[in-house]
């Protein structure tokens, strides 16, 4: 008796980031564009890291809005694909 395939974990189409684990990372730790170096887009986590340290914390901000923006909307990652939910 042989064993059914066990169907992809992840549908095709979509990437294998999670938007739930990148938003969580962006909003806590968006200071450093952690959620964006997870997704794959390594420009504009070097932008908000920049921004983050030239502005003495204060441009984290705009990593927490965007963790939220990651959260309500989804993304896509640094392929071009859509983060799984």
């Amino acid at each position: 008796m042989t064993t059914p395939p066990l169907p992809p974990a992840v549908p095709p189409g979509y990437s294998d980031k999670s938007k739930v684990v990148a938003g969580v990372l962006q909003i806590l730790l968006g200071g450093v564009g952690a959620g964006r170096f997870y997704m794959g887009h390594t420009k504009i986590a070097v932008l908000q890291l920049v921004v983050s340290f030239c502005t003495l914390g204060i441009g984290a901000l705009w990593g927490l809005i965007d963790g939220i923006l990651i959260l309500v909307n989804g993304g896509v990652d640094g392929q071009g694909r859509p983060l799984r939910d």
